[in-house]
């Protein structure tokens, strides 16, 4: 099947914070900063890229755009035809290589705006935005579910992922986030590619780490949907950040001071920023204990919106 010509489609996707401590590769929470994307059929063949705001001095123009390369695969697991011409337009907030789930956002953009071109071009039945076909092809390409969930769905979000052909299946469901709950984010000026990060964890831990760890999500969960008191425990990781300290020195250095305040501070994804869960209350002193670090820190108070990606037009 094929897609019109001049089929477009303007959509966002959000940013997204994930693990929010022990919950690795399967607890995100979506953040409200914003990419933006409009993708059009051309009766001309041939890609054309525009890319502005975040990462456009670096981010490709050709088939190797991340949004494109996604779209492609999309459309091949629903059997839709490319189309021969494409003109995309992206307008980036989030940032690159941060822990704020810059990939993620793309290919939840990438697969959103593939499924809904689909369907207004007429070569695939059903809604424009099937949150769960979206759902699922967005972790089986990203390779977890829990940055892409929650910028698919929004909110603070759980996913698992079950072994299915021709693709894993990701059952995601919403956590109530307790309205106390203001998540702050520290953003530094360093990046750290999630790939690096991900190659200094070990493949092998005891059974009474991940017991722990296991033990600390279930509090998790509990603690941002019901009892905020609990999150400085609840925020206690046993898997990825001890690992992976020696890549983001500052960031823990932070984490360090900002738990030792009473604060519920993680390491932001894969990082190097920092997630902290707090109440408007305690937002200067959190402000005031990132002044005091070795670093200089951009201070974040984006929101945490309800919905996720969202078709503009």
């Amino acid at each position: 099947m094929t897609i019109a010509v001049g089929t477009s489609v303007t959509l966002e996707v959000p940013a997204s914070s994930a693990n929010l401590g022990p919950g690795f590769d399967c607890v995100g929470l979506a953040l409200g900063v914003w990419d933006q994307c409009t993708v059009r059929v051309t009766e001309a063949p041939g890609l054309v890229v525009e890319v502005s705001g975040s990462g456009a001095d670096s981010v490709p123009r050709d088939e190797s755009h991340l949004v494109v390369r996604t779209m492609v695969t999309t459309w091949q697991h629903l059997d839709v035809e490319p189309p021969a011409g494409l003109h995309l337009s992206a307008t980036n907030a989030v940032p690159h290589g941060r822990g704020l789930g810059s990939s993620a956002t793309a290919i939840v953009t990438g697969v959103a705006a593939a499924h809904a071109l689909a369907v207004r071009g007429g070569a695939l039945a059903g809604e424009e935005l099937d949150l769960d076909v979206i759902n699922s092809i967005a972790a089986a390409l990203e390779g977890h579910p829990d940055n892409s969930s929650a910028s698919v769905h929004g909110g603070a979000t759980l996913s698992v992922t079950e072994a299915a052909e021709p693709l894993p299946r990701t059952r995601t469901v919403p956590l109530r986030l307790d309205p106390r709950v203001t998540p702050v984010v520290l953003v530094p000026e360093t990046t750290l590619s999630t790939h690096t990060a991900r190659a200094v964890l070990p493949e092998v831990v005891p059974l009474a780490t991940a017991a722990a760890n296991s033990a600390r999500t279930g509090l998790l969960v509990h603690a941002l949907t019901s009892a905020p008191e609990l999150l400085v425990e609840a925020t206690t990781d046993l898997l990825h950040q001890e690992p992976r300290r020696p890549s983001y020195p500052q960031s823990m250095e932070l984490v360090d001071a900002l738990r030792a305040a009473g604060c519920a501070a993680t390491i932001s994804g894969a990082g190097p920023s920092v997630l902290v869960l707090t109440d408007v209350g305690r937002l200067d002193e959190v402000r005031g204990i990132a002044a005091g670090t070795s670093a200089a820190w951009q201070v974040l108070t984006p929101g945490v919106p309800t919905d996720g990606v969202r078709l503009l037009g």
